[in-house]
Parts: C-alpha cells; structure tokens; sequence
C-alpha cells in the first residue's frame, strides 16, 4: 500500500471517528428520524387534556401532547407544527399513514398495529359521568338492564363497554362536542371514557358528575408512525428526562389534567 493510500485511509478513519463520537450524532439521528420534513408535525385531537385545550381569555393552546410536542422540537432543534384533529381516530389515521410525526394516545394492542409506542406516559383512572339530576351514584349501579351507556365512537369505550355492560345500551357520539350534547340533551344516563376527559366535559356540565371510583386504566404514550422504531431509545429518554425535570407534571397542571397521574418508577 502507498505512503498517500494510507495516509487518505487514515484521515478518514479520523473523521469517521469524529462524526460517531459527536455528541449530536444521536439528536441528528433522531431529528431524521422524527422529523423526515424537517418540521415536527405533532397531532393533537381538540378537547382533552391530554391532547389539547384552550384555556383562559386568550385561549391559550395547552395539553401533555402539545406542550410535549413542542418541547422534543425544542430538543431537536427543528419547527414545530401542530396540526388538530376532531376526533382521536382521525388522528390515529393521519399517524399511520406519516402525515403526523408524533401523537399521543391510549396504548392499546390493536393501536399498536399501526403505530409504535413509547413506554407508558400518564395513567388514566376510566369513569363515569352521568348527568344533572341523575340518581346514579356509584359504578355498581351501572349494570342495570337497558342503560343508555355514551361512548365516544371508534374509541376503546366502543369496545369494552359491551364486555363490561352486556345489558346496556350502547349510544355512540362521533366528536366530544356531540358527547357533550348528548349529556346535556338527556340521551344517555351515563358516559364513560377515562376521567381526564370526563371532568373536561363535566366543567361544561352544570350539575353533572365524575363517580367516585375506577373501573379500569388507560395507559397513555406517545407514538410515532410504523417504521420510526428507530426513535424510540432517543425518544424514550427525553420523556424520561422531562419527568426527572417537573416538566411532564407541570405541562399535566397547565392543562388541567385529573383523574391521571404519572407512572410509577
């Protein structure tokens, strides 16, 4: 081998060295990764805390998802887009088919089949809230024969509620807003979803109530679309990293989030 091979082959070994041994390399990995467009677009469905609220005179957006979103942008160093959607299911759509980089969502086995999930975020007590005037007072009343039980529609309540309730009647709403509605109209006894939303709902509601009680728990992570797999580590030790700083549990006060609390260690 010639003195000028080596020396080329040297230098390169050199700088190859140098880009792996970059303290960026794995922020730059992820930011291809995460952000392919080279803006992070992260979906939020409006209405929950957990995903995005307007809150005070000037309707300020806030939600874990959104304030999170906007925080991993931050941490990447690219813009950031967050792009609503009415309902969870439109939102886990447009997460599979990569029109959104980021989202959160209840974990569940059949949502993994189109998306990848990080470890649990928040936990998330389901309830139920049933309207002014109702004499419903605990969750072992809920078995009666031909209760109207709300759900909201494609979500997991759609599916669960007729295992857990097989004498009930199950009413569907597409959107929180016509769950909302629905509640107040008198067409259905009860409604059931987790508890974040419920008390969402309910601040809406003169006179309606959450239940005391759970009658099971969402386990809430973000996402990503199949295929970014590669993210996960990068994407899990940030959330880890705004957990250890407060800032998970504060973007959670901002929002108001209840009935949800953070993971055990």
């Amino acid at each position: 081998m010639n003195k000028a091979l080596c020396l080329l082959l040297v230098a390169a070994s050199v700088l190859l060295w140098g880009c792996a041994a970059s303290p960026d390399r794995p922020a730059s990995d992820a930011r291809a990764v995460l952000a392919p467009t080279g803006t992070l677009r992260v979906g939020v469905s409006v209405g929950s805390p957990t995903q995005m609220v307007r809150i005070g005179p000037q309707a300020e957006p806030r939600g874990v998802s959104h304030d999170i979103g906007r925080a991993l942008a931050t941490r990447l160093n690219v813009p950031v887009e967050v792009v609503e959607f009415r309902t969870g299911n439109e939102l886990l759509a447009a997460t599979k088919a990569g029109r959104v980089d980021l989202m959160g969502t209840n974990a569940t086995a059949v949502r993994a089949m189109d998306v990848d999930f990080t470890a649990t975020v928040v936990e998330i007590d389901l309830g139920y809230l049933v309207p002014a005037g109702s004499v419903l007072q605990s969750a072992d009343e809920m078995k009666r024969p031909g209760l109207r039980v709300g759900v909201t529609q494609n979500s997991t309540s759609q599916t669960t509620v007729p295992q857990r309730l097989p004498q009930a009647v199950v009413v569907l709403a597409p959107t929180l807003a016509a769950a909302s509605r629905l509640i107040k109209e008198g067409g259905v006894d009860v409604y059931t979803t987790n508890k974040a939303i419920l008390f969402e709902l309910s601040d809406d509601l003169p006179g309606s109530r959450v239940l005391p009680g759970s009658v099971g728990v969402e386990l809430w992570a973000m996402a990503v679309p199949k295929g970014r797999q590669a993210a996960l580590p990068y994407l899990n030790s940030f959330l880890q990293e705004v957990r250890q700083s407060g800032e998970l549990a504060r973007a959670m006060e901002r929002a108001g989030l209840r009935g949800a609390r953070l993971p055990s260690p």
